[in-house]
């Protein structure tokens, strides 16, 4: 599913990454553990084409993103990589179900076909009643299902998630990583997620613990 070869990273004379190489299978759920400054952030946003590494490869559903100019990065993006955020980053003007909607829009769906597959995963996550609330009539858990639910649009190969439960209590982080699995059942969709929380990194099927720019072993 992704395959990161010999990455580096820097920024200015600060080393970010330093030959980090890691393979995600398929259907796997997958947390990135470490240090704050560590490089986890850096390098996932590296895998989700977000940013360039200074050297190495990366291949995402076996293509070799490296090699893409912007614009190919932009559409293979939209198509291939869900994200989810700390901070939701919802459209506050939209609706649950149009912030959902947004992805396929912009990939050219139309908004039949969009607000169907909207409609049908804000049900699987016990969302449809809330689909025409705009966010800030929204609970921060339930933002973050909403968050999740516009990730999958796309049927994506990969959702990668930054901290996406660190603006959550104990109880609505729990409830999200368990959704991932579900997800995974459902769907069988992939998981990479950055998160400092140790208790539910250990209910991924793997850890991958950055320190210091490089992976720990």
């Amino acid at each position: 599913m992704i395959d990161v070869e010999n990455v580096c990273k820097s920024y200015g004379q600060l080393e970010v990454l330093k030959n980090v190489s890691l393979h995600i299978a398929e259907g796997e759920v997958v947390s990135i553990v470490g240090a704050s400054g560590a490089g986890k952030t850096t390098l996932l946003q590296i895998m989700g084409t977000l940013d360039r590494a200074d050297s190495g490869r990366v291949v995402v559903r076996n293509t070799d993103v490296t090699k893409l100019g912007d614009k190919e990065l932009a559409v293979f993006r939209n198509r291939n990589i869900g994200f989810v955020f700390q901070f939701h980053n919802l459209l506050p003007e939209f609706t649950a179900a149009e912030n959902v909607c947004m992805p396929a829009l912009i990939g050219g769906t139309g908004m039949d076909e969009a607000r169907s597959r909207a409609m049908e995963l804000l049900d699987f996550l016990n969302l449809r009643d809330r689909a025409e609330h705009k966010p800030a009539a929204l609970s921060g858990g339930e933002q973050q299902r909403v968050a999740v639910a516009r990730a999958l649009m796309n049927h994506p190969a990969v959702v990668l998630a930054d901290e996406p439960s660190g603006n959550l209590d104990s109880v609505h982080a729990r409830e999200l990583h368990e959704l991932f699995f579900r997800l995974r059942e459902r769907y069988n969709q992939t998981f990479v997620i950055v998160t400092h929380n140790q208790e539910l990194a250990a209910m991924s099927d793997r850890i991958i613990t950055i320190k210091d720019g490089g992976v720990e072993y």
